[in-house]
C-alpha cells in the first residue's frame, strides 16, 4: 500500500506542476498580447495624429513657397519624408529584434525544473 500510496502522490504532484506550468503559459501569452495590442493601438493612434499634422505643415509650407519656390519645396520635403521613414523602420526593426523572447519565463522555470527531478 505505501508504494501504491507514493506513487499516487507523485502522480498528483507531477500533475500539480504540469498545471502550474500550463497556467503560467496562458498567463504569459495572455500579457504578450495585451501587450502587442496596447502597441498597435499606440502605435495607428500616433500614426493618425501626425499625419494629420504633416499634411497640414505641407500646405503651409506650400502655400508659403508657391509663387517663388514651389517645386524646390516639394522635392526638399519629399527627401525629408523618405529619409525619416526609413530611419523609422530601421527603429522599428531594431525594437523587434530587441523585444524579449516569447515565453522565457516558462522555459526557464521548465529548465529548472528539469534540473531538479534529473537525478545526480
Amino acid at each position: 500500500m505505501a508504494i501504491a500510496e507514493s506513487i499516487t502522490r507523485l502522480a498528483a504532484n507531477f500533475l500539480a506542476l504540469l498545471q502550474t506550468r500550463l497556467e503560467l503559459v496562458a498567463v504569459e501569452l495572455e500579457e504578450e498580447s495585451l501587450r502587442l495590442f496596447t502597441y498597435l493601438i499606440g502605435a495607428l493612434a500616433a500614426m493618425f495624429c501626425l499625419g494629420i499634422a504633416i499634411l497640414l505643415g505641407i500646405l503651409l509650407i506650400v502655400v508659403i513657397y508657391w509663387d517663388t519656390h514651389r517645386i524646390g519645396v516639394l522635392v526638399s520635403l519629399i527627401a525629408v519624408f523618405a529619409f525619416a521613414s526609413v530611419l523609422l523602420g530601421f527603429w522599428v526593426r531594431d525594437s523587434y529584434q530587441r523585444k524579449p523572447r516569447l515565453m522565457a519565463h516558462t522555459l526557464t522555470e521548465l529548465g529548472s525544473d528539469i534540473d531538479t527531478l534529473t537525478p545526480g
